[in-house]
């Protein structure tokens, strides 16, 4: 059985991937939710796909809750699929890291993935239904000498997705966690030149997410790794 969402959110929205995934899932008929600390950078992007938005800091238990309450009115329902972007980057040498901006970082990364998830589990089980997307990075597999604490918080993630995929999807919800494996490419500035496949396009890595949606529940993916042609293994 191949299922069918209505609405959807995207935490952590922004001008990339997010935008992306707002104009791919609007385009098929999604009503769409866009959240972020910073909700002026998108106002274009909700002109364009009539979404609605909303302001919220995703490490926040009662902002989080807040953003669920609020969104259900505005897209008709609480929404069956959610996606969450957002990501604590924080770099340095493990000698001079500040420990409350990592702190930040991993409430961030894991955390507010962990308040985002629970939110829509809550409003997905009795309708059991819905799909979690939790989006990853190369440090979600391997850490990086100087990027402890976004390694720390990717993993932390993936270990989320793969804890709610064994609970939640033998009750409807197919949650997934996907390693975006190399840089996605910037849209305002295009490929490089010298190196037209050394990033991701960030509308072909929403296509991807899309075939997720699309699966039938009998052969769901659980997790997706995805790199640019040229990245070396």
């Amino acid at each position: 059985m191949i299922p069918t969402y209505a609405r959807a959110l995207i935490v952590g929205a922004g001008s990339g991937l997010s935008a992306s995934l707002a104009r791919l899932l609007a385009a098929d008929g999604l009503k769409i939710g866009l959240a972020a600390r910073n909700v002026e950078k998108l106002a274009a992007l909700a002109a364009e796909t009539g979404a609605a938005v909303h302001a919220c800091d995703a490490s926040r238990p009662a902002e989080v809750e807040a953003l669920f309450a609020r969104l259900e009115p505005a897209l008709g329902g609480a929404p069956d699929v959610v996606i969450y972007n957002a990501s604590g980057r924080l770099r340095g040498s493990i000698v001079d890291l500040d420990p409350e901006a990592v702190a930040r970082s991993l409430m961030v990364s894991a955390y507010g993935g962990f308040l985002v998830a629970q939110a829509a589990a809550r409003r997905m089980l009795p309708h059991r239904h819905g799909a979690i997307l939790l989006t990853g990075a190369s440090a979600s597999v391997k850490g990086f000498a100087g990027s402890a604490p976004f390694a720390m918080g990717k993993f932390g993630l993936r270990g989320l997705g793969q804890s709610l995929a064994r609970e939640l999807q033998p009750q409807g919800i197919h949650v997934a966690h996907i390693v975006i494996d190399g840089a996605i490419r910037n849209p305002d500035r295009g490929a490089p030149a010298d190196a037209p496949d050394s990033h991701l396009d960030p509308d072909a890595i929403a296509r991807c997410y899309r075939d997720l949606l699309r699966q039938d529940r009998s052969a769901w993916t659980s997790e997706l790794e995805l790199r640019p042609w040229v990245e070396r293994f």
